[in-house]
C-alpha cells in the first residue's frame, strides 16, 4: 500500500542516511554530551543545509534535556525530529483555490529548477481529484521549454496554450487566461520563463506578465509559487529572498530532494522567510511531487 512517510523516507534518504550516520557515529563514541560531541553534532546538522538557527535550536533541546534527563535518557534523534516536526508545522499550506472561476497560479524560479514540469505535475494532480487544469507556455524565450511543455500536456491531455518562440510572454499570459475562463478550467498554471533574480530587466518582465493577468481576471495569478532546487542547498535561500521582493511570493516548491544530502535546506528556508511550502519533488514520476507534511518530512529526515 502507498504510503507517504515511505515515498518521504526513499525520497530524502540521501540526507538521512549522511545525517543520521554521522549523529549515531559521534553519540555512540561520547559517553556524555560534551561540548566536543555536540560541535560535531552541530557540523553534521549544518552539513544537512538545516541552518544556523535550526541547528542552535536542536542543540539547545539537546542540552537542556541533558541537564535534567542526564546522557542515558536523551534521544537525540528524537529531540532533533521534533523540533524540526515544530518548526515546519506552519509551513503546510495547500494550494489556494478561488472560491468560483479559475485559479491562477504563476510558477517562477531561476533556469533550471523543474518549473515547466512542476506546472505539469500539478496540473495533473488537479486532473487526478477531478478538476480541469490548463497549462501556459509563457517561457517563450526558450524554444525547448514550449516543446517541453506541449509534450506533458499530450503525455497527461492536457490543453496547453502556447504562441512561438519570442512571442510576448505578457500576451500568451492573457490569452491564456482568456482561454481558461471560456473553457471553465478550474486551475491554470503559468510557466514562466526561468530568469537569475539578478537580472533586472527580466524581473521587470515577470511584473509585467502578472500586471496583465491581473487586469484581464482582478487577483490574479492567485498564487505565486517559485520553484526552488532542493540540490543547491542554502544558495536557494538568496533567490527566495529576491524573488519575494518583486513579485509576492505565496508559496515553495521544492524539487529534486531525492538526489541531495541538503534535504534540511527546506526548514532552514522556512525559518527564515516564513514562507509556506505547497509541494516537495522526491522523483521524476508525477505521483513523485507531494503535498509538504512537516510531521513526515521531519520523521523521513531523522529516521533511524
Amino acid at each position: 500500500m502507498f504510503s507517504l512517510f515511505q515515498k518521504f523516507k526513499e525520497g530524502l534518504s540521501k540526507t538521512k542516511e549522511k545525517l543520521v550516520h554521522e549523529i549515531k557515529r559521534v553519540v555512540t563514541l561520547s559517553p556524555k554530551l560534551s561540548s566536543a560531541s555536540l560541535e560535531e553534532i552541530e557540523m553534521a546538522l549544518l552539513a544537512a543545509d538545516l541552518g544556523a538557527s535550526m541547528t542552535d535550536q536542536i542543540c539547545r533541546e539537546a542540552r537542556k534535556a541533558f541537564e535534567t534527563q542526564g546522557r542515558a535518557g536523551i534521544d537525540f534523534l528524537e529531540i532533533a525530529r521534533n523540533e524540526v516536526e515544530k518548526c515546519l508545522l506552519p509551513a503546510e499550506s495547500p494550494l489556494l483555490r478561488q472560491p468560483s472561476g479559475v485559479t491562477v497560479v504563476s510558477m517562477v524560479g531561476v533556469n533550471g529548477t523543474g518549473k515547466t514540469t512542476t506546472s505539469a505535475k500539478l496540473a495533473k494532480r488537479i486532473q487526478s481529484q477531478g478538476g480541469t487544469a490548463m497549462l501556459a507556455a509563457c517561457d517563450t524565450f526558450r524554444a525547448a521549454a514550449i516543446e517541453q511543455l506541449r509534450l506533458w500536456g499530450r503525455r497527461l491531455d492536457i490543453p496547453v496554450i502556447a504562441s512561438e518562440y519570442g512571442a510576448d510572454p505578457a500576451a500568451v499570459a492573457h490569452d491564456a487566461v482568456v482561454a481558461a475562463q471560456g473553457r471553465g478550467a478550474d486551475f491554470l498554471f503559468v510557466d514562466t520563463a526561468g530568469r537569475l533574480h539578478t537580472k533586472h530587466n527580466l524581473m521587470k518582465e515577470l511584473v509585467k506578465v502578472h500586471r496583465v493577468m491581473d487586469k484581464k481576471l482582478p487577483g490574479a495569478p492567485h498564487e505565486t509559487l517559485l520553484v526552488l532546487d532542493g540540490s543547491t542547498g542554502m544558495n536557494a535561500l538568496n533567490q527566495a529572498r529576491e524573488f519575494n521582493k518583486t513579485v509576492k511570493i505565496t508559496g515553495l516548491v521544492i524539487t529534486k530532494l531525492d538526489g541531495t544530502s541538503k534535504g534540511g535546506m527546506v526548514a532552514a528556508i522556512h525559518r527564515e522567510l516564513g514562507l509556506p511550502i505547497k509541494f516537495i519533488g522526491l522523483g521524476e514520476q508525477p505521483e513523485d511531487l507531494q503535498p509538504f507534511n512537516a510531521r513526515e518530512f521531519a520523521a523521513a529526515l531523522f529516521s533511524e
